[in-house]
């Protein structure tokens, strides 16, 4: 359960982030907190299944820093590059 809140506040940090570095990017505070929350919670998921030692570390009760730092940095890489993509999907339509 641990891991599921460490990617999704990373995706919200994620998702903020990126839409506030480029305006062409961002969806609003709202709109990119929640798309940095999906791209975070499903590449957070992505790679707990493509990095099982971390699973089984973190099943265990036995979450290291390693662990942890996957989690922020896959959390917050998705929030941001889901929030890329449908912020420059919005502003190609609006154009």
């Amino acid at each position: 359960m641990e891991q599921i809140l460490i990617n999704l506040i990373a995706g919200a940090l994620g998702g903020v982030g990126a839409g506030k570095s480029s305006p062409n990017f961002d969806l609003g505070t709202i709109g990119n907190i929640v798309s940095g929350l999906v791209g975070g919670g499903v590449l957070g998921q992505i790679a707990t299944l493509a990095l099982p030692g971390i699973t089984a570390a973190a099943q265990s009760g036995d979450l290291s820093i390693g662990g942890i730092v996957s989690h922020v940095v896959a959390g917050g890489a998705g929030g941001a590059i889901l929030t890329a993509i449908i912020g420059a999907i919005k502003n190609r339509a609006a154009a």
